[in-house]
């Protein structure tokens, strides 16, 4: 039986009667025409509502992804941007008494929008859901979790279900671009209702996902392709949830100049649900070797020069797909002026703190000697790692804001300007948002890249939806907001992870000689700042010369004049603008205490798209023929 019959078997379906003989009355003409209209008007609807409620085949969900670490629930997706929708497909592949399904700001249990399939043991339910912020659940209102299919399989229980990118009902998630934070539930036991849940005392986890992928058409490949594999030796993965591991390669010796045109993971099989996230690192061409090391990247082990392997060649996130570059570009490697060696990090996140799990996964470079017309580069774009750059500690969604202005721009970029077609957005543990925006003579023109729920623990290369032309005078602005409720201490900026970053990586083409293009306030403006602090608090905070700028900000008392000061500063104060080449050499030109762009004209705010409300229905699940959950 096929997926439709399937599906048809457990949904509830309409049963007509049998025919009766009966005495008809005769009809008029009108009213004979006015019958026949009003069931020619039922069959549309009736036609309209089987073709919008029509499931996508199976072969139809390109994106895949499984929710918890040990693969008992797999979601695959496929978005459609023509009726603003994403259709999912969940596999459970061991039903219990249920599940919930969802999407929050950040992946929390309360005020998210959910999902819901529970069982009493004999009947089953689906329902549209949304908690409150106790984290009870309520039934909503309005049913936007459209089921369209639900059948078993040899593997499991499939649910197939749409939702609309924007529903206007508050009680539900605006699924846009940028990190989604997907939660799900496990029910084990039999509940009585939905209200019947405590989702405290259930199974439950969270897996984060770029649901909005670009709709890109992958350019031809060429004949003379060839693939590397960078992969992991076949290490054992520690028994500990979080790990980052390092793994040295090189390239042959006198490995010529070549494109990498595509790369995609390859995940060794079992542990799909474990492999967080990989990159590949280009170490520097100034250091004629790099010592071998295959080990965790926080190790006192590690050697010091390995830090200087910081060029990204490749990034993958779980539920990522092949990344491809424009078929007028690659990016170059191997070749004079290229190192031959490449650092490998895999994140591995093992929750379950699994014992003796070995791996080789990594990511698979294709190359072509066949160059194209343009190398791409990459830029960073945003603010310097240094520690003049600060938040206090307390604040639920502070403002840093790193620069690359028109001097920089006029004097770097070729006069044809580039293309910047990908983005790798990055902060480290306090960062929650992040934009880049384009200017043109004071006006904000386009979104380069943004993700409203940033999660430092899900960073990829993301393919943009259009390419964004860059021209000599234009500016770019990078904006993070962060979080450090959790924190007693300013965070400063720099390498540390306990310390932060606001960086854009963006990939571009043609490549240029810039390759750094970002700011930090005047240090002598901060400095003024501390006097200040000095003058108007009880508690002094030294500015002696020898005391560095990290222990300046820590000794600061963080009232609401001192917090609010500090805003104001890095909002008008100065900037230092670091032009850099690829040498870490700015470009020629004054650099120290240029004026902060002035932006006349903002970008308008997106308006959700608000789907036709449909008739009024009650609030009420789908019950479903499921059998009886939770025996064998």
């Amino acid at each position: 039986m096929g997926k439709a019959g399937l599906a048809g078997a457990v949904l509830p379906s309409m049963q007509t009667s049998g025919s009766k003989p009966c005495s008809c009355p005769s009809f008029k003409l009108r009213e004979v025409a006015s019958m026949y209209f009003t069931m020619i008007a039922v069959f549309l609807v009736i036609l309209v509502v089987a073709l919008q409620g029509s499931a996508p085949r199976g072969s139809d969900f390109p994106y895949k992804v499984p929710l918890d670490p040990q693969g008992l629930l797999e979601l695959s997706w496929n978005v459609s941007y023509p009726t603003q929708a994403v259709h999912f497909q969940l596999l459970v592949r061991d039903l219990q008494f249920g599940l919930l399904f969802g999407m929050s700001d950040r992946g929390e249990f309360e005020n998210a929008d959910l999902a819901v399939l529970w069982s009493d043991g004999h009947n089953s339910y689906f329902g549209d859901a949304w908690s409150d912020a106790q984290g009870r659940l309520h039934m909503d209102s309005q049913q936007d979790y459209q089921l369209l299919g639900a059948w078993r399989a040899p593997e499991g229980l499939y649910l197939l279900f749409r939702r609309a990118f924007s529903t206007c009902d508050p009680k539900d998630y605006l699924i846009e671009d940028g990190t989604v934070h997907l939660i799900y539930g496990i029910l084990e036991k039999p509940v009585h209702s939905l209200q019947a849940i405590n989702i405290s005392a259930i199974h439950r986890g969270l897996q984060r996902v770029q649901l909005l992928k670009p709709n890109i058409t992958i350019p031809k490949l060429p004949s003379d392709m060839k693939t590397m594999e960078i992969t992991a030796p076949d290490i054992v993965i520690p028994s500990q949830e979080t790990t980052y591991w390092c793994y040295m390669a090189e390239l042959p010796h006198g490995f010529p100049k070549h494109h990498i045109i595509m790369y995609e993971p390859v995940i060794t099989a079992g542990n799909e649900a474990l492999v967080h996230h990989m990159e590949v690192f280009q170490c520097a061409a100034e250091y004629d070797s790099f010592p071998h090391y295959n080990g965790p990247c926080d190790s006192k082990m590690k050697p010091e020069r390995l830090n200087y392997c910081r060029h990204v060649l490749a990034a993958w996130a779980m539920g990522a797909q092949p990344f491809y570059y424009p078929e007028e570009a690659g990016i170059a490697f191997g070749g004079p002026g290229s190192s031959r060696y490449l650092r490998l990090e895999v994140h591995y996140h093992n929750p379950l703190i699994f014992k003796g799990r070995r791996d080789s996964s990594g990511i698979r470079l294709y190359y072509t000697a066949t160059l194209r017309r343009h190398d791409a580069g990459i830029m960073e774009l945003g603010l310097v790692y240094t520690p003049v750059m600060a938040i206090p500690p307390g604040e639920d969604a502070f403002v840093l804001t790193g620069y690359c202005t028109d001097k920089c721009t006029q004097l770097a970029l070729p006069a044809a300007g580039i293309r910047i077609f990908a983005s790798q957005l990055h902060t480290h543990l306090a960062g929650r948002k992040v934009v880049t925006v384009l200017l043109r003579d004071g006006r904000e023109r386009q979104v380069v890249n943004s993700d409203d729920h940033y999660s430092p623990h899900f960073q990829d290369i993301r393919m943009l939806k259009e390419v964004v032309p860059v021209f000599p005078g234009d500016e770019l602005i990078t904006t993070c907001t962060y979080n450090t409720e959790d924190r007693s201490r300013a965070t400063v900026g720099g390498f540390g992870i306990l310390e932060e970053m606001c960086v854009n990586y963006v990939h571009y083409y043609p490549r240029t000689q810039l390759e750094l293009c970002k700011s930090a306030v005047d240090p002598g403006y901060l400095h003024r700042y501390f006097n200040l602090v000095n003058r108007f608090n009880d508690e002094e905070v030294c500015t002696c010369p020898q005391v560095s700028v990290p222990q300046q900000f820590y000794s600061v008392p963080w009232n609401t004049f001192n917090r609010d000061v500090l805003k104001s500063l890095y909002s008008f104060a100065p900037i230092s603008m670091h032009c850099n080449k690829s040498s870490a050499v700015r470009f020629p030109g004054e650099w120290e205490k240029q004026p902060l762009p002035i932006v006349t004209e903002r970008l308008r705010e997106p308006v959700p798209h608000c789907p036709p409300s449909p008739a009024p229905r009650p609030a009420a699940p789908i019950p479903l023929d499921l059998g009886e959950l939770g025996r064998d």
